[in-house]
């Protein structure tokens, strides 16, 4: 099968397409034709990080991956002994190592059945993004009905997300983002829209219950003069567990915003493109 596969570190020069074996069906596990893949700031970071990412690797004990890619959405092509949830021919979405390839193998648990109404693409956008943005609301800042948000880099793949699902959560949204991406965010449906390089929103006078900070480009003493006396700050990091954000995709309530796509013979440029600080919204390998 033909796959990214990243042979070096540095830049996104080390990816190349190449043909490699077609990964075998284990026990517990699944094996999907892919479809789609969500390119992540992991993966700019995996072809980036060098040592230090291959250090990580060992400490954690996972054996170091030289396809990149972990969101993936397609159709299921064979399950291994014990997978109860999946039968050949299911399409579905979630999380898989190597991704950037023909076919990925994912663990049952990894998986869920792909809602009819979402497309490929925009389903492989969920994985990481919309659990990131989903834990840092409602989990972590454990936002109420009628409470004010403010989420700081709004345009980009958890920003497009966290601005969707907090108004699904019922809160009032100040999404802040920069010009480019005034007319995409505005179509998410947030309450207030704040230009930064226009306007400082710290100095705006408002007070907020929630900060969701994304970009990282403001200090914390910034970011502490906006929040009202007992609020929360939660500074976006990757993403762990969590899977409900796919409901609101199914209610309606939330879609999944694309910048680019990329075939997957250009893979290395859908990583370049992410890293390039240009990338709005999430951007997709289809195959």
């Amino acid at each position: 099968m033909k796959a990214i596969v990243q042979e070096g570190s540095g830049s996104a020069d080390v990816l190349h397409l190449r043909e490699i074996d077609k990964p075998v069906v284990t026990a517990g596990h699944v094996l999907v034709r892919v479809r789609a893949a969500s390119v992540n700031a992991l993966d700019w970071h995996s072809v980036h990080g060098g040592k230090l990412m291959s250090a990580a690797a060992s400490l954690m004990r996972q054996p170091e991956q030289p396809v990149r890619g972990v969101d993936v959405a397609g159709d299921v092509e064979a399950v291994g002994a014990g997978v109860t949830q999946f039968a050949p021919g299911d399409e579905v979405f979630g999380g898989a190592p190597a991704a950037f390839a023909e076919y990925a193998l994912a663990r049952e648990s990894g998986l869920v059945l792909k809602p009819r109404n979402l497309p490929f693409e925009q389903a492989a956008t969920v994985g990481v993004a919309g659990r990131t943005a989903l834990q840092g609301l409602r989990d972590h800042a454990r936002v109420k009905p009628g409470q004010r948000v403010l989420i700081s880099g709004a345009g980009g793949g958890v920003g497009t997300f966290a601005v969707q699902i907090a108004k699904a959560l019922g809160v009032h949204v100040t999404a802040v983002t920069s010009t480019r991406n005034l007319d995409m965010v505005r179509s998410l449906g947030p309450d207030d829209v704040i230009d930064y390089t226009r306007e400082d929103f710290t100095r705006r006078g408002e007070r907020y219950d929630a900060v969701l900070d994304i970009a990282a480009n403001r200090s914390l003493s910034d970011l502490r003069r906006v929040l009202k006396p007992n609020g929360t700050l939660v500074l976006v990091g990757a993403a762990k567990s969590g899977g409900a954000a796919i409901f609101l995709v199914e209610a309606g309530k939330m879609c999944p915003a694309i910048d680019r796509t990329y075939p997957l013979s250009e893979g290395a440029e859908a990583v370049r493109y992410l890293g390039s600080g240009q990338a709005r919204a999430k951007v997709v390998i289809t195959m």
